[in-house]
């Protein structure tokens, strides 16, 4: 019978076990083997090591250049920066890891085609999820909002006190802390109330038909020019605006700054209304006029007659 023909890949363990014989081939064989493995795991370590260090450094780097640019005059927002910066940390790290395993001889498509289904079958599980983080992603990018801004998210009011690429955190006027799913808030109306600086009042009083309307428009644009948190531009308008069952409607709008809106609107609607009435103007109170209707009285019919034998009618 003829020989089987050798395996041209001896087996490593085999070659140890004949190396520990005494074999001076295998010893040879081994000593080459682990030289070349020595030197493959020595250049892998150092393209790791050197895969963190530039990955720290670029990440880094990639955080101080967002933190310095140009913000139209308002403080860096530090969340973009952190995002950008262990973003692109990752990246580099992922693309290390893939030299690595190339200089350890595994194959890296293989380990790519694994990960990608598994990217694939996690991305399924977690669509609502993901679906929050691209608009986080989109949310720091677009940037309608920033840490510390006034605004109004999905119908709720409130103070942004903190994001990330899940949630956005908004503390309402009622000192409850809302954690709102970036989903839902990008993709509603949102309104920035700091952005601009200012916010305008609009305040509308009813007065009496008699009044004289001169007075009145006069002492509304007197009160808001007397009150030093209402802003001198744009000025204050004041104007008729409507007449209803009962009054005649007088309306002023005037500006102030996002942080004294509220102050400013209340306390204006109180020196307006006391300054009015102080100069005789008069608010009509909601007026109903009764009818009432005269009721008369219903007359009665007459009895009905019905025919007796000869066709004499008697009463019924």
């Amino acid at each position: 019978m003829a020989p089987k023909p050798e395996d041209p890949v001896t087996p490593f363990f085999d070659m140890v076990g004949l190396a520990l014989s005494g074999d001076p081939v295998m010893l040879r064989s081994l000593a080459a083997t682990l030289g070349a493995f020595s030197m493959r795991l020595f250049v892998a370590l150092l393209i790791l090591a050197v895969t963190l260090w530039l990955a720290r450094r670029l990440g880094g780097v990639a955080q101080r250049a967002l933190t310095r640019l140009p913000h139209n005059q308002q403080p860096a927002d530090g969340t973009l920066a952190t995002f950008v910066s262990t973003l692109v940390k990752y990246i580099v790290v992922a693309v290390g890891l893939v030299a690595v395993l190339q200089q350890l001889g595994v194959q890296a498509t293989s380990v790519l085609a694994v990960l990608g289904a598994a990217s694939l079958a996690i991305g399924l599980a977690l669509q609502g999820t993901l679906g929050n983080v691209a608009a986080g992603v989109m949310i720091l990018l677009l940037r309608p909002y920033r840490a510390g801004d006034k605004v109004e998210l999905a119908g709720r009011q409130g103070k942004v006190v903190g994001m990330d690429l899940f949630n956005t955190k908004l503390l309402d006027y009622d000192g409850l802390t809302l954690f709102m799913p970036n989903g839902k808030v990008f993709g509603d109306l949102i309104v920035n109330i700091s952005q601009s600086g200012k916010r305008r009042i609009e305040l509308v009083f009813g007065v009496d038909y008699d009044d004289d309307l001169d007075v009145a428009l006069a002492t509304l644009l007197e009160v808001a020019g007397d009150e030093p948190r209402v802003l001198a531009t744009p000025a204050p308008w004041a104007k008729v605006t409507a007449t209803g069952d009962s009054a005649v409607n007088v309306t002023l709008r005037c500006w102030s700054k996002t942080d004294d809106w509220m102050d400013t609107k209340f306390d204006l609607t109180k020196r307006i209304k006391e300054t009015l009435e102080a100069r005789g103007l008069s608010f009509p109170y909601p007026h109903q006029v009764t009818i009432e209707r005269e009721t008369k009285p219903v007359a009665k019919k007459p009895a009905a007659r019905r025919n007796v034998g000869n066709g004499a009618a008697r009463p019924s």
